[in-house]
């Protein structure tokens, strides 16, 4: 496969459409990011890498950092994680109250806010330290020890963060928070505030297309049962309440953030990264949404 000729095909065809999207302002930081940004990286499991565009500049990976959670907690934890956070698509808003409430503080899935938030939670009572733990496990995924957060975001994401502290609050109010309801958002924020770029995030998403393993023949970081339960995620739910229609147009196992990134893998072909700030109205990169329905048109291969 000729994959860095769909890809230039791709970068071509996308910049020569009109976008309607915006970048995210919720966050005053990330409104601060140039609209005009774009980059797409693919790293192969057979043939290595491929990418154009702003490629190698490093973003906020915002709700992308959700998987890394994930996986961090199902190396921790047993099957109890999935008591107090669900595995099914919300069809809501990523950060709604009313769909908390209604079903008793159990979040609809780990990859909407508040199961990210329980998630950060269950991560809190394991770890000492869970911040420098979550570095240390993206710093292993990537094998690049000079990944951090973006302090400028981290800072103005928590000052903004009343929503979420709304939800850890009525999730608490359930009994399903266990840590103290501030340093459970400090968390949160933490991790969606780092930093990494499409090539850096393709090396990280490696690990899902390739059974738990890293390429350098080192031993397995979660073993290939956990990564097939965690893609099985991505694909359901990976993209808040436009789950359904990435399946549909893309047909890859995924996650987005309100930082423009997506990143998506092919079990055992590659990972692949996009970014491009303006998002659409349910919180995608529209820009990235079409280079990853190009990608699998152009290859002709999905995971259906």
């Amino acid at each position: 496969m000729d994959y860095q000729n769909i890809l230039n095909n791709i970068e071509q065809e996308v910049l020569s459409k009109n976008v309607t999207g915006k970048v995210a302002a919720y966050i005053p930081e990330l409104s601060c990011i140039s609209a005009d940004k774009l980059g797409m990286h693919l790293y192969c499991i057979n043939s290595g890498h491929y990418q154009f565009g702003d490629s190698n500049e490093r973003f906020s990976i915002q709700s992308i950092s959700k998987v890394f959670a994930l996986t961090m907690a199902m190396l921790v934890h047993t099957d109890d994680l999935f008591k107090r956070v669900d595995v099914e698509p919300s069809g809501d808003p990523f950060n709604s109250l009313i769909q908390l409430e209604r079903e008793q503080g159990i979040p609809r899935n780990p990859f909407i806010n508040a199961g990210a938030l329980v998630v950060s939670d269950t991560l809190m009572s394991h770890f000492e330290n869970p911040k420098e733990e979550f570095l240390k496990f993206v710093h292993t995924i990537t094998q690049n020890d000079s990944i951090d957060i973006n302090e400028e975001v981290y800072l103005s994401e928590k000052k903004h963060s009343h929503r979420n502290a709304s939800l850890v609050h009525l999730m608490k109010s359930f009994g399903n928070i266990k840590n103290d309801v501030d340093q459970v958002l400090d968390f949160y924020v933490y991790q969606c505030a780092v930093a990494m770029s499409c090539k850096e995030l393709a090396t990280a998403f490696m690990i899902y297309a390739n059974g738990g393993s890293l390429l350098n023949g080192e031993s397995e970081i979660i073993t290939p049962s956990k990564v097939k339960r965690i893609n099985a995620i991505m694909q359901t739910c990976g993209f808040y309440d436009e789950a359904g229609e990435f399946s549909f147009r893309v047909g890859l196992p995924g996650k987005s953030g309100v930082g423009g990134g997506i990143a998506a893998i092919h079990p055992g072909q590659y990972a692949v990264t996009v970014w491009s700030p303006p998002l659409n109205p349910k919180g995608n990169s529209e820009l990235g949404m079409l280079c990853l329905e190009r990608l699998t048109t152009l290859t002709g291969l999905s995971i259906f």
